[in-house]
């Protein structure tokens, strides 16, 4: 027997133990409450799919069902593009427990020829193909993909920390990244920067990046502010953005950052780094219980106190390792997954390689968030750190 007769009598065997509907019918028992599944790559569900149905490749359906649907007593219908691989994706559910699985006969094809109700995939085919692996966890997928499209991030400095959070940041699908640095690349940075590159020594580190971002992932809207953020612009910096990342490298500019992110309501998600250590954390002022950055450092400590990296020195890695935590809180908030770290502080020791939590919780006499703080502005900020300094 051939092949193609061997395909073709299990199909028919399949056809004869899995109930087939026509679309029609799928339809109105998604309206009553069954789940619709398109079991079509993501690529092929990019040009459209049965409105209300979960994209969820056949691949994958095995893995991921019961971390979708746990009730092995809701009905199911298994959708793809000609009525095949549905009969084999219904079999498979059968076969984990699911009591009420049918298939939908003639697939997509058919379901559009009648002129049933189709939604337009979220992605295209490139974005499909792009972040292919990220779709395929249950806690992002296309909805979780659109929320990163949507997603506008402002990021402080595009040196140490900046670098690998933008670098993932962009590879992730984050629409828009702002940059904000008014320095220039030099060959001492590119030990750690690593968003640089030799050739463009000299080069503003906003642009720098700006090249090394759209050639990553070119969806990505990257606009670059090629200026010190001071106090008249801290705000006009800031504003229009749904979180900051602060990879500032002094303390005056971190004391205005954490003023405005508390006066605008906007996460300001903390790292800093010197030597072998470095710490993160989250500030968000939308919650009640999320202390600031001055319930850490309620002053400014003097330069000798608290040395940047040309001074004391940095491992090329350590900013690397604190850049990307940042950048994985930032990708947890957009998303709305597990547990920010919001009133705890994550301090990190290359040479233990040990990671260290601390409680951080609010300050009810904070000079920044306390209850009975009244805001002075961002001048007597910007003042009172330079006399610190």
């Amino acid at each position: 027997m051939s092949t193609a007769n061997d395909r073709d009598t299990w199909l028919a065997d399949l056809r004869q133990r899995i109930p087939e509907i026509a679309p029609a019918d799928a339809l109105a028992r998604q309206a009553q409450g069954a789940l619709l599944i398109d079991v079509r790559e993501d690529g092929e569900r990019a040009s459209g799919t049965p409105v209300g149905a979960l994209g969820l490749p056949r691949g994958f359906l095995e893995l991921r069902i019961e971390q979708v649907e746990a009730d092995r007593e809701r009905p199911l219908i298994a959708l793809c593009g000609s009525g095949q691989r549905s009969l084999l994706a219904a079999e498979a559910l059968l076969r984990l427990g699911y009591r009420h699985v049918v298939s939908v006969a003639g697939g997509y094809n058919r379901w559009k020829a009648e002129g049933l109700p189709t939604a337009t995939g979220a992605l295209d085919a490139d974005a499909a193909e792009r972040y292919a692996r990220q779709l395929r966890l249950p806690q992002v997928g296309e909805e979780g993909q659109a929320r990163l499209s949507r997603a506008s991030i402002v990021l402080l400095g595009a040196g140490g920390l900046g670098a690998p959070a933008a670098l993932y940041l962009a590879a992730a699908g984050v629409g828009r990244l702002t940059l904000i640095d008014d320095d220039r690349v030099e060959r001492s940075n590119l030990h750690r920067q690593v968003v640089h590159a030799d050739a463009r020594v000299g080069m503003a580190k906003a642009e720098s990046a700006r090249i090394a971002l759209a050639a990553l992932n070119p969806r990505v809207q990257v606009e670059t502010r090629e200026e010190r953020l001071q106090a008249d612009s801290v705000e006009r910096l800031l504003g229009g953005h749904d979180l900051v990342i602060d990879g500032a490298d002094n303390f005056p500019t971190r004391y205005l950052i954490a003023a405005a992110s508390q006066r605008l309501r906007m996460p300001m998600i903390y790292g800093a780094v010197e030597r072998f250590t470095g710490q993160v954390s989250m500030f968000d002022p939308r919650r009640p219980d999320s202390p600031c950055y001055r319930c850490l450092f309620p002053e400014p400590p003097s330069a000798a106190e608290a040395p940047n990296c040309s001074e004391a020195g940095v491992l090329g890695v350590l900013p690397g390792i604190v850049g990307l935590l940042q950048a994985t809180e930032a990708l947890k908030l957009i998303l709305g997954l597990g547990e920010p770290l919001v009133g705890r502080l994550l301090s990190f020791d290359a040479l233990s390689m040990g990671f260290r939590e601390t409680r951080l919780p609010r300050d009810p006499g904070c000079p920044g968030c306390g209850t009975d703080v009244t805001f002075q502005g961002y001048h007597d900020i910007q003042q009172m750190c330079s006399a610190a300094g």
